[in-house]
């Protein structure tokens, strides 16, 4: 059965990568570092540098938005900022007025709610799926997980806002300075 599911998998990547203008060339392996040892020749594909600028990540849309977006986000009240902290980190740190504290643990639960148990649940109106979410946390590595829990559930206009708390409070305090 592992056999069987290493050599669809296999076949599978290589008729993507050949539907992408890829040359492929078949090449024996001395050793399989797949400890399934499921495959005696493998291909590997010859890319060209222009083909290679097509697969990187440069040319997927940006997810991230910065300060100045994200504060011009607010101000419109065009989006929803969910802020993915823990509440003890809200306590201590702070937080970004006008966001809805919803811990990551709870990020998946909480978008399948029904707007009214979302709201009385975590203080704030639920998103809609079209509707501009942007995820916060303290430096930005949770919330890109709780992007990837929103984008799994069907949402299609979400942002992660990777300075995080830390970003938001280092503006805001040179703004009161001033």
């Amino acid at each position: 059965m592992a056999l069987n599911v290493c050599a669809r998998l296999t076949r599978g990547v290589l008729r993507v990568l050949a539907s992408r203008n890829v040359t492929p060339v078949t090449r024996p392996l001395a050793s399989c570092w797949i400890h399934l040892r499921c495959v005696q020749h493998t291909r590997v594909m010859r890319y060209e540098r222009a083909i290679l600028r097509r697969f990187s990540s440069s040319s997927q849309p940006s997810t991230d938005v910065s300060y100045e977006q994200l504060k011009k986000l607010l101000v419109s009240r065009s989006g929803v900022v969910i802020d993915v902290r823990e509440p003890w980190e809200l306590r201590e740190y702070g937080n970004i007025p006008g966001s809805i504290n919803v811990p990551l643990a709870q990020v998946n639960g909480a978008l399948q709610l029904s707007p009214e148990e979302f709201k009385e649940k975590y203080g704030g109106n639920m998103p809609l799926l079209s509707q501009s979410i942007v995820f916060s946390c303290l430096a930005g590595i949770r919330s890109k997980t709780a992007l990837e829990t929103a984008v799994s559930l069907g949402y299609t206009n979400v942002l992660n806002y990777p300075g995080g708390w830390k970003d938001w409070a280092e503006h805001e305090i040179i703004q009161t300075k001033e």
